[in-house]
């Protein structure tokens, strides 16, 4: 039987060659042991199907991945770049609630970064690469909240600890993840995400 460390490897392999990673990730019961249950969670969290027509956490996760791995020699780092986006939502699964009617899943990004550490931890001694894809999953959120000119914007607190370029490139796959999104619209959202960052 396969150990842990070497699914872990096998599962870094294929986000960096596979041309589209979910094929290998899809396979049924991959993810049942723990610290995979923490990825394996994301199947159970469902989501707004107004946001997500997609489905659940694992669903539009796929799709993330898929498109990250077009898109990764564009970022910084394309092993820190994709492990992000595997990971991107893994604090999604202890943050959803359903409020006043609706599926909300706030802070999922804070919890997110302290989650995937405590992931790679398992397989990683280098602690550089493990505060990378934290620091990317914590800023994930930015774009949104950047263009929309939301309170939980923090432009200086990211450029502290990550990359700009790396949080537009990352919030392109997430907008890109879902069912029918509209590339024109995302790329101009990018647009004004780096402009807003670049003046600040």
């Amino acid at each position: 039987m396969e150990t842990k460390q070497q699914f872990y490897l096998d599962i870094e392999n294929h986000l960096m060659t596979d041309e589209k990673p979910s094929k290998y990730l899809n396979y049924d019961n991959l993810f049942t042991e723990y610290p995979f249950t923490m990825i394996g969670d994301l199947k159970n969290a469902e989501q707004s199907p107004v946001y997500h027509p997609e489905g659940n956490v694992w669903e539009h996760t796929m799709l993330v991945v898929d498109e990250a791995a077009k898109r990764k020699s564009e970022s910084s780092n394309e092993r820190v770049f994709m492990w992000t986006a595997l990971l991107h939502d893994i604090g999604k699964p202890s943050t959803t609630k359903l409020r006043n009617g609706k599926i909300t899943s706030y802070d999922h990004d804070k919890v997110g970064a302290d989650l995937s550490r405590k992931f790679l931890a398992e397989f990683n001694e280098d602690s550089a690469f493990i505060e990378k894809v934290s620091a990317l999953i914590r800023w994930h959120m930015q774009v949104l909240h950047v263009v929309k000119s939301l309170r939980f914007a923090d432009i200086d607190g990211m450029k502290k600890e990550t990359s700009v370029y790396d949080v537009a490139l990352l919030g392109l796959c997430d907008r890109m993840g879902r069912l029918g999104a509209d590339g024109g619209k995302e790329e101009q959202n990018i647009k004004i995400f780096l402009e807003k960052c670049m003046t600040k």
